[in-house]
This record gives C-alpha cells, structure tokens and sequence, in this order.
C-alpha cells in the first residue's frame, strides 16, 4: 500500500526518517519529499512547514502525485483538556478550524459554506490507533482537534477554543489536511503528542519538549504503519 506521512516541522518527522533508514528525495512544489519501502509499503514522507496553506498543499501532492492511499499526520499540539499533559497522545476524532469567522452571515464559527464544521478522521484507523495503544502499553487519548493559523499561548484563548468547539488540543495543521483527504476520498488518521499546555508559557513548554513528544507520535505512527492490511 501507498501511505503518506505527514508533519509539519522537520522535527516531527526526523525520527520517522531515521526509522526507516535508506530513502530517495524528490523535490517538488517548493518542498521535498522523501520515498522508501517499508514493511512492504511503500511510504512517502515529507513535512509541510507550518500551517494550514502549506500543509494543504502538501497532503495534496502526496495525494495526487504519489498517489498515497492512506494519510496519516504525526506531530505535537497544544493541550487544552485538563486530562491531557505534556507527552501524552491524543488521536482526533474530528477536527475543525477555530479561526473561521464569518459568523456575520448566520454561520457558526469554523463553518465554510458548502463544507462541514468537522471533518471525522477514519474509523477504521482509529480502530487500529487503539489496538496499537493496547500493545504497546500506552494511553490513548480520542477527542476534537482544533486547527488554526494561530500559535495559542493565552488562556483566554484556549477557553473560547473549548467551550466554542468542545476541543480537547489545537495545533496549525490537521484540519487543513482532514480537508484535503475528505474532498480526496482518502483515509486520514491524526496523532499528536502534547508538547505545551497553549497558556501563557506555552512557548516555553514547546520548545523545551517538542523532540520528546515529537519522538513519542513517530513511533506510533511507525507501528500503524507495520500493521496496516493485515
């Protein structure tokens, strides 16, 4: 099978590059992509730079270039549910975009016309994320990610977050590629590892534990991928 593997920065998927070992580079579309075989797959990897347009652009060329058949996202987010910590996963069920505003139109927030508030990741992906969890001893979180072109260090901010979408973390990126992948057609899965708490000292926070948890996502990801059609 053909699966993407997607995050933003280059740290969130340094660890998956050193896990596979041997791969080709492409660039293309002002990024590069990395190609290998692994657990016959064949995997092609690639971060998109952050936020929502950039990332968009790239789940689209894994997509239509590569013809990836099943997408899965790996990297950090911010916490926002008082039962997620700094290292802990968390999978989305959904995920919306929090900085949509044209509520001047009798919209609600995150609504674009002709699209939907939330966009449900795979069923059967989730299936999977909970086995691996299982097996490896790990806690599994499943909840609402929220998407926007913001880096959220306010507690006010992080409130209306939650109480406005019901949101459990928030980061730059999954709901731009759920997006993609719903008008593709294609099975999408989201795992992030909380790296900050997206309160005041959430800049802190990110940069002190964004290798760890980056690190903690990889490798889940890397052990979906090694159960994928069986």
């Amino acid at each position: 099978m053909k699966i993407a593997i997607m995050g933003a920065m280059r740290e969130e998927i340094d660890p998956i590059l050193e896990s596979v070992g041997t791969y080709q580079t492409l660039e293309h579309a002002g990024n590069v992509f990395y190609t290998c075989t692994y657990k016959n797959h064949e995997l092609v990897i690639a971060y998109s730079k952050i936020g929502k347009v950039f990332s968009a652009i790239t789940a689209s060329v894994m997509l239509e270039r590569f013809g990836a058949e099943v997408l899965l996202f790996s990297g950090v987010a911010g916490g926002i549910s008082k039962e997620l910590k700094i290292g802990d996963l968390i999978m989305a069920s959904a995920l919306c975009q929090h900085d949509v505003d044209i509520v001047a139109f009798g919209h609600p927030y995150g609504f674009i016309p002709e699209g939907t508030l939330m966009i449900e990741s795979d069923a059967n992906l989730r299936s999977l994320a909970s086995e691996v969890a299982i097996d490896m001893g790990v806690d599994l979180y499943e909840g609402i990610i929220a998407t926007g072109d913001q880096f959220v260090a306010s507690g006010e901010r992080k409130s209306w977050i939650q109480q406005t979408f019901n949101a459990d973390a928030l980061e730059m990126e999954g709901a731009s590629v759920a997006c993609v992948c719903q008008n593709f057609g294609i099975p999408f899965f989201v795992l992030r590892a909380i790296s900050d708490t997206a309160d005041g000292g959430a800049s802190d926070d990110f940069d002190a534990f964004l290798k760890t948890s980056a690190a903690e996502s990889a490798k889940f990801i890397l052990e979906m991928v090694k159960r994928i059609g069986d």
